[in-house]
C-alpha cells in the first residue's frame, strides 16, 4: 500500500492538545521509517507529533472531521420535505392518471442531477407550494451538461407561479451562456390563477414575467437546442413552451396542448369537444405537425431525448457528437435494385435509407405528417446528418403544401446546428390543384426553397429517379449551390414528367387519332423520345457526378469528411423576409 501523511482538523488538519497534532501514516513502513518521519515533522512544525493508528487504507477526510449542527440537519430536513412534493392528494391524482412524479420522471431522463436552483422558491407563501411547482438545474446525459425545467404535478396541477416562471426564465439566459441545451420536462395546466398569487398591477403581458419565457425561447433559437417533452394537457400560456422547443416529444394518453381548454371552447365557440380531439397527441401528430415524436410511455420519451441529444451540439458552434461506424441494415451493394426504371412505379424510400446510413441510426421526425417527404438524423460513417427524402410510395413523392413546411422547418434546424443535409430526389414537383393552391401550395412551397437556398451547413443533392420541375429547386439541385449533385443510374432532370410533356405538346394530335392502340402507341414512343438520358446530362455537366448505386454511401462518407470544415458566409442584410 501507499503511504501517505495525513492531517486532520475541520478542513482536513486536526490539533490536539494545544501544540501536540495527531497525524495518520498510512501503508506499509517499518518502526524506524514511522520515527523518523514523526521525528522530521515534530522539529519542522515545533509540535508534538502524536501516530493516529489505522487499519488500512486512508479514507480521506470525507467522515473525518464532519459536524452536523441542528440548524444545518433542520435545513437538511427542509429540503428532504420540499423534495418530496405537493400534498398526497396531487400523488394520489398523477398516480391515477398514470404519470411518475417528477422526479422519477428526472431519473428516466439524465443519468444524474448535477444541482438544483430554487428548492425554497415560493417557500414563503402561505400555501405550500415545494419548489413553486417547477424544477429547475442541470443534469447530466451520457457525459453532457444538460439544464432543465421540470414541471411538478402534485404541486398545484404544475401551474406557473411567479417564482416559477422567474426560474424558467433565469435557467434559458444561463443555459445559453454555458453553451449547453435544454430539455424541458412540461406538465403543466398554465399560469396559476389563485388569488393573491400576483400583486393587482400585475399581468401575464409584464416585461419579466411569463412572456418573458417565451421571449427567451426565440431569441436563443438556434443557439442552443431546446427539447421538450409533453406530459400532461398543456392550455393557453403553457401550450406555447412546448411548440417554441425546436423538437417535440408528445406522450400517448397523457399529453395535449391546445390555446384553450375544452371547457373554454365549448362556452365560446359552442363546439363540444374533448382533449384528445381537440390537442392531443393524434391531432398534432398527423395534422398539425406540432409533435415531432409521439412515444407510448414515459420512458420511451426518456430514451427520445437521449437519441434526439445524440445527433445536436452543446450549441451552434460546438462540434457535432460522432460514433463509431456501424454497418447499414441493409447491403448497400443492392441499392439499385430498390430504385425501379419505371418512373411513376412505387417503392419506399426508406429502403434507401437503409443502405445508406449507419446501422439503426435513422431517428426519423414527423413520421405521420405529410409522409409523402421523410425527414430525419441518421450518421454516415459515424457523423451526423440530416436526411430529406421524396417519399415515392406517397402520392409518387409529390411535394404538398405540407411537405414543403415540413421539410423547410427541418432544413432550418439542420443549418443551425451545422449538421450535413442529405436530400434524396424522387419527385414529380409541387402538387398541382385548386385544393393545394388554397392550402398555399406557393407560399408554403417558397419556404422549403428558401430554407434549401440559405442553408450554408454541406448540402448534397442525390438524385435517385427522376427530378421534375420546381422539386429539384427545393431538393437543392444544382442551381441551389449543393457541394455536390449526384445522380444514380435511373435518374432524370427534367422540366416536367413524360405523362404531362407529351400531353402539353402534343394534345392536338392525340385528340386526332381515332384508334385507341394507335393512340397509345403514338403517346408511348413521344414518352421515350422526351425521356432525358442522364449519361449525356452528366456529359453537360448539369450533375457534378453519375455514381453506381452501391458506390452511393461511400461517396457520401467521403464527401461528408471533405466538408466537415466548410466556411460560412455573412450575407449583407438583417435577414431574409420568408418567415418560418
Amino acid at each position: 500500500m501507499n503511504r501517505r501523511v495525513r492531517y486532520a482538523n475541520d478542513a482536513g488538519e486536526r490539533f490536539v492538545g494545544g501544540d501536540t497534532m495527531d497525524v495518520r501514516i498510512d501503508g506499509d513502513h517499518d518502526d524506524d521509517t514511522i520515527r523518523a518521519i514523526v521525528t522530521a515533522l515534530s522539529q519542522h512544525l515545533g509540535k508534538q507529533v502524536r501516530v493516529v493508528e489505522t487499519d488500512g487504507a486512508g479514507t480521506g477526510n470525507a467522515e473525518e472531521g464532519a459536524i452536523l449542527t441542528d440548524r444545518e440537519q433542520r435545513l437538511r430536513e427542509e429540503i428532504e420535505d420540499l423534495l418530496s412534493g405537493g400534498p398526497g392528494r396531487g400523488h394520489e391524482k398523477i398516480e391515477a392518471l398514470g404519470k411518475l412524479f417528477v422526479r422519477e420522471r428526472m431519473e428516466t431522463v439524465f443519468d444524474e442531477i448535477a444541482y438544483e436552483d430554487g428548492t425554497f422558491a415560493g417557500y414563503a407563501a402561505d400555501d405550500r407550494t415545494p419548489a413553486d411547482g417547477l424544477i429547475a438545474g442541470v443534469g447530466e446525459i451520457d457525459g453532457r451538461d444538460v439544464f432543465f425545467t421540470a414541471n411538478d404535478y402534485t404541486v398545484k396541477a404544475g401551474s406557473l407561479g411567479a417564482q416559477g416562471i422567474e426560474k424558467e426564465i433565469r435557467l434559458a439566459e444561463r443555459a445559453v451562456t454555458a453553451r449547453a441545451p435544454i430539455v424541458r420536462l412540461i406538465d403543466s395546466t398554465g399560469a396559476r390563477l389563485t388569488p393573491g398569487e400576483r400583486d393587482e398591477s400585475d399581468s401575464h403581458a409584464g416585461r419579466y414575467v411569463g412572456g418573458r419565457s417565451f421571449f427567451n425561447q426565440c431569441i436563443h433559437s438556434g443557439q442552443i437546442p431546446q427539447i421538450g417533452v409533453l406530459y400532461g394537457p398543456n392550455i393557453a400560456g403553457s401550450a406555447y413552451t412546448p411548440v417554441f422547443c425546436d423538437f417535440l416529444i408528445m406522450v400517448e394518453g397523457i399529453s395535449g396542448m391546445a390555446i384553450a381548454s375544452p371547457r373554454i371552447v365549448r362556452e365560446m365557440t359552442g363546439e363540444d369537444v374533448d382533449m384528445e380531439a381537440l390537442g392531443g397527441p393524434e391531432v398534432h401528430a398527423t395534422e398539425s405537425g406540432s409533435a415531432d415524436l409521439v412515444v407510448p410511455d414515459e420512458e420511451t420519451a426518456a430514451r427520445k431525448v437521449r437519441d434526439l441529444l445524440s445527433y445536436l451540439p452543446q450549441d451552434y458552434r460546438s462540434p457535432l457528437p460522432e460514433e463509431p461506424t456501424r454497418e447499414p441494415d441493409r447491403n448497400p451493394g443492392g441499392l439499385d435494385a430498390v430504385i425501379p426504371d419505371e418512373p411513376n412505379a412505387s417503392y419506399d424510400v426508406h429502403a434507401v435509407i437503409d443502405r445508406l446510413a449507419d446501422g439503426d441510426s435513422f431517428l426519423e421526425l414527423k413520421p405521420r405528417f405529410a409522409p409523402e417527404i421523410v425527414t430525419g438524423f441518421a450518421r454516415i460513417d459515424g457523423r451526423p446528418v440530416g436526411i430529406v427524402a421524396n417519399q415515392p410510395s406517397r402520392v409518387s413523392g409529390a411535394i404538398f403544401p405540407d411537405s414543403a413546411e415540413k421539410a423547410a422547418g427541418f432544413v432550418w434546424k439542420c443549418d443551425a446546428f451545422g449538421i450535413p443535409l442529405v436530400y434524396l430526389c424522387d419527385t414529380p414537383g409541387f402538387m398541382i390543384g385548386s385544393q393545394v393552391e388554397k392550402e398555399g401550395v406557393l407560399q408554403k412551397g417558397r419556404k422549403f426553397i428558401y430554407a434549401t437556398s440559405n442553408a450554408q451547413v454541406p448540402k448534397f443533392c442525390v438524385v435517385t429517379r427522376k427530378a421534375y420541375g420546381a422539386g429539384i429547386y427545393a431538393m437543392c439541385g444544382p442551381s441551389f449551390d449543393p457541394d455536390a449533385t449526384l445522380a444514380l443510374p435511373a435518374a432524370e432532370l427534367a422540366v416536367m414528367g413524360p405523362d404531362a410533356a407529351v400531353s402539353a405538346m402534343f394534345s392536338r394530335q392525340i385528340e386526332d387519332i381515332d384508334d385507341p392502340e394507335e393512340r397509345e402507341a403514338f403517346v408511348e414512343a413521344r414518352k421515350e423520345e422526351y425521356r432525358k438520358d442522364i449519361r449525356k446530362q452528366a456529359s453537360s455537366m448539369q450533375v457534378d457526378e453519375l455514381v453506381p448505386a452501391g458506390d452511393l454511401r461511400d461517396q457520401l462518407a467521403r464527401r461528408i469528411d471533405s466538408y466537415r470544415d466548410k466556411r460560412r458566409i455573412d450575407r449583407d442584410r438583417h435577414h431574409g423576409t420568408v418567415l418560418f
